[in-house]
């Protein structure tokens, strides 16, 4: 390497160095609530008889009835679907011994619905014509990118302002333009609901509460 590539070597390096210098990363969060617009029900029917035949039998009676209910309220055959069918053996323990009991059969069912209100009413419904198990109600968004979105500007303006204070605080001056962006993760919390549904209450009060939805960003900017 010759005298003038080696000073045009060290030139580019200690300008690379320089602007190593005046750049700073930062992060940036950002929080959105939001009401959710929909709602994920899991539900169905355990039965339980010596004979697996007549417990499926009597288990496929009542998830009928369930399901025609369903349908009485106005929920589109698209919008239930099976979600676990299981026949089982089961045991009592005796003396340290296994002693077969009889058969369940599990049919679990999920309802979506955008009928937030009417929540509780699809649980009391189900119950009322032979649903015993009911495994959670999931509140959710339709369409949560947008609400993302919404978190994710915020979590930039965020960072910005972090870099702002910095570079103030350091008696420098801020380019607002940002080298670099990288989203970091990000999340929806949905709202899971989990109650004794079969109590001796007239209606089962659910209330839907509020999603938590947050972006993470790590923000290079570069500062005079």
């Amino acid at each position: 390497m010759t005298n003038d590539s080696q000073e045009a070597w060290r030139a580019l390096n200690d300008q690379m160095h320089i602007d190593k210098e005046h750049t700073l990363l930062v992060n940036g969060e950002g929080i959105v609530q939001a009401s959710p617009d929909q709602a994920t029900i899991t539900l169905g029917v355990r039965t339980e008889n010596i004979d697996p035949a007549t417990a499926q039998q009597e288990n496929a009676l009542i998830v009928a009835n369930v399901l025609k209910a369903m349908t009485s309220l106005g929920i589109p055959d698209d919008q239930i679907k099976t979600t676990d069918y299981r026949i089982e053996p089961q045991y009592d323990y005796q003396d340290g011994k296994e002693v077969f009991r009889n058969y369940k059969v599990t049919h679990m069912i999920e309802i979506l619905t955008s009928q937030i209100n009417q929540v509780g009413a699809i649980v009391d419904t189900a119950v009322k014509n032979g649903a015993n198990s009911v495994s959670h109600i999931r509140f959710s968004l339709a369409n949560p990118e947008l609400v993302y979105n919404q978190a994710l500007s915020i979590s930039l303006r965020n960072a910005y302002q972090k870099a702002l204070a910095i570079t103030q605080t350091i008696r420098t001056t801020l380019v607002p333009t940002p080298l670099k962006v990288v989203e970091l993760s990000g999340e929806t919390l949905p709202v899971l609901y989990q109650a004794n549904v079969f109590s001796k209450a007239a209606a089962t009060p659910i209330q839907p509460g509020e999603l938590t939805i947050s972006a993470r960003v790590q923000v290079e900017y570069e500062y005079n």
